[in-house]
């Protein structure tokens, strides 16, 4: 499963609508924003391959649908559809430009991938290409290269072949120009119509088969037939009608489109959930044709296209997760070998039998055709080709050389009767009317000659060899195929190797976050340690405080103590200074006054 991006389209820059939608190619991611709502975080989505809106038409063919076209050149059945909502590109990438090499999409590419693959093929490899194309309009199944695209065709399913649709018409291919100018006959007969998203919006789902036969000679000696078919579909887009501004009768098309389309979303669910014991094919006509290519004999790719618009947020993821259920889904395919609705088996024995005929000189019959190109698939009981075909008895076989000798012969006997003069009236007569007779019979058998002539170079144009010469315009449509194969795989390589890179960077970096993850681990344990330490450093930082407090409280009180203590000790010691000064003054006093006695 693939996904595609396109571009934002002239109305949308005009509107001024945002880009919601970013690619990378390397990853296979899409990622979608919501630019409504900013608490929403983006979407992310991945796939096997994605391609963003500068993608090329040839790589998208050459990654994505050449591995399937050279399964079905093998003899696998392939299908290659593209599924999204209306204007996502569908078409484009079904289709493309066909009148531009560069920008064909992957139909007309498939075209030159397998007329290509026939001219490098062995001489003694025969191949039998044949195509054709229906579409599905309002649950009808139409011809769309028949003579009447209104008839309605009946989807029909046998044992020994399967699903098929009775009376399409398929078409011989001898190159890749007829199968261009069918599908252009096929394509102006499609359904379409204008709506407010799309100026040419495919108004029914579109399948145009390949069925590719060649047969080789086994390690037994005998011819074998491989049968591969391609379905490439291209379907009509899902879309709202407040969007689409549908009514009436494009009102009623966008009904039923999106009723086939929720059937196919029902079918791939049952298929991806192992519980389901239905698989409801039978419920719309695009999943019944589409049978083989859901989980079952087939090898498919499915291209999801969405547009980069913000205005188209729902219907984008809407898409997205279809595709991703789709993704799960296992298909189981096989070689088809020696399948009974094979046509060039059929056709090898008619050339046989016809080379015969002229050989011996055997007259063709009335009810083996003319020869025409054209086919009816699905009508043909199973048994031997030209079974029931009856030779006329009482005929005689002419060579071309015994053709040559009657007329000789027929022109002398002409001669000798116009030289009998005496010959009867009656005899003359009768004679030239047997000469007449004669005559008209080597006319007939000329003509029936030339038939076989024509039916044998017919169907050995619908039987193409091995190793043959391409026209000029497929061989370079098949060398610019190649070109880009080639300069893809470069491409591919160097972005293996920035893949590698950009793993080992990742890698760089998962290791340095797991470092950092480790230090920020060790880091908040420390935090955490600090941040108790811290605790208890204010703890007892505050301790300290309070015994500071109290410290100067009682510094304080014993400064108070002792400037009293002082203040009492000075008193006192005045006092006694003064008492001894007291004293010391009356004893000197009394010296004095007993020296004076003494006197």
């Amino acid at each position: 499963l693939i996904l595609r991006c396109r571009p934002l389209n002239q109305r949308e820059k005009m509107t001024g609508f945002k880009q919601a939608v970013t690619v990378d190619e390397i990853r296979g991611t899409i990622t979608v924003n919501k630019f409504e709502t900013a608490q929403e975080p983006p979407k992310t989505f991945t796939f096997d391959t994605v391609f963003g809106p500068e993608s090329k038409q040839l790589d998208v063919y050459n990654l994505t649908a050449r591995p399937i076209v050279d399964s079905v050149l093998e003899g696998y059945n392939g299908t290659i559809f593209a599924y999204g909502q209306t204007g996502t590109g569908k078409t484009f990438t079904m289709e493309g430009v066909r009148a531009v090499p560069e920008l064909r999409g992957i139909i007309p590419n498939s075209f030159a991938h397998i007329f290509g693959h026939i001219a490098k093929a062995e001489g003694d490899t025969r191949f039998l290409v044949r195509v054709s194309y229906l579409e599905i309009y309002n649950e009808e199944v139409r011809d769309l290269l028949g003579k009447d695209q209104m008839q309605r065709l009946e989807v029909k399913e046998r044992p020994d072949i399967g699903v098929y649709i009775k009376d399409l018409t398929s078409y011989a291919a001898n190159n890749a120009d007829d199968m261009d100018r069918i599908m252009t006959v096929g394509h102006k007969n499609r359904s379409v119509g204008a709506t407010n998203m799309n100026e040419h919006s495919s108004r029914s789902h579109a399948i145009f088969t390949v069925t590719i036969e060649y047969s080789e000679k086994g390690l037994d000696g005998n011819q074998h037939v491989r049968m591969g078919k391609l379905h490439l579909v291209d379907l009509a887009g899902s879309e709202r009608q407040g969007k689409t501004g549908a009514t009436g009768q494009r009102l009623k098309e966008a009904t039923k489109i999106n009723l086939s389309l929720s059937t196919l979303g029902n079918v791939i669910s049952a298929l991806v959930d192992g519980k389901s014991t239905h698989v409801p094919y039978r419920n719309s006509k695009l999943t019944r044709l589409l049978q083989d290519s859901l989980g079952g004999n087939s090898k498919t790719m499915m291209c999801a296209n969405i547009g980069p618009a913000d205005y188209n947020y729902d219907e984008t993821i809407s898409t997205l997760r279809y595709a991703n259920r789709a993704k799960n889904i296992k298909n189981k395919a096989r070689i088809n070998e020696d399948p009974k609705d094979a046509l060039l088996r059929q056709f090898q024995k008619e050339i046989e039998d016809l080379r015969k005929k002229l050989e011996e000189g055997e007259e063709i019959s009335g009810s083996e055709g003319s020869g025409s190109e054209e086919m009816d698939e699905g009508d043909d009981e199973a048994g031997e080709p030209g079974e029931g075909r009856r030779r006329r008895k009482g005929r005689k076989k002419v060579s071309p050389d015994k053709m040559v000798e009657m007329q000789a012969k027929i022109e002398e006997e002409r001669k000798a009767l116009e030289a009998k003069l005496d010959m009867e009236e009656e005899e003359r007569n009768k004679a030239r009317a047997e000469l007449e007779k004669r005559e008209k019979d080597l006319i007939k058998a000329q003509q029936e000659h030339q038939l076989l002539l024509e039916k044998l170079s017919t169907l050995e144009k619908k039987v193409i060899v091995g190793g043959v010469d391409l026209l000029a315009k497929a061989e370079e449509q098949e060398k610019l195929l190649e070109e880009s194969n080639n300069e893809l795989e470069e491409r591919r390589r160097r972005a293996e190797q920035l893949r590698k890179e950009l793993e080992e960077k990742e890698q760089e970096r998962l290791d340095i976050e797991e470092k950092y993850t480790s230090l920020q681990e060790e880091a908040q344990g420390k935090t955490k340690k600090l941040k108790k330490v811290w605790t208890m450093l204010m703890a007892a930082k505050s301790e300290v405080s309070k015994i500071i407090l109290e410290t100067a409280g009682i510094i304080a009180v014993i400064k108070t103590g002792l400037e009293t203590f002082k203040a009492t000790i000075g008193k006192w010691s005045l006092k006694c200074l003064e008492a001894e000064l007291s004293r010391i003054y009356s004893i000197n006093n009394h010296e004095e006054k007993k020296g004076a006695c003494l006197c």
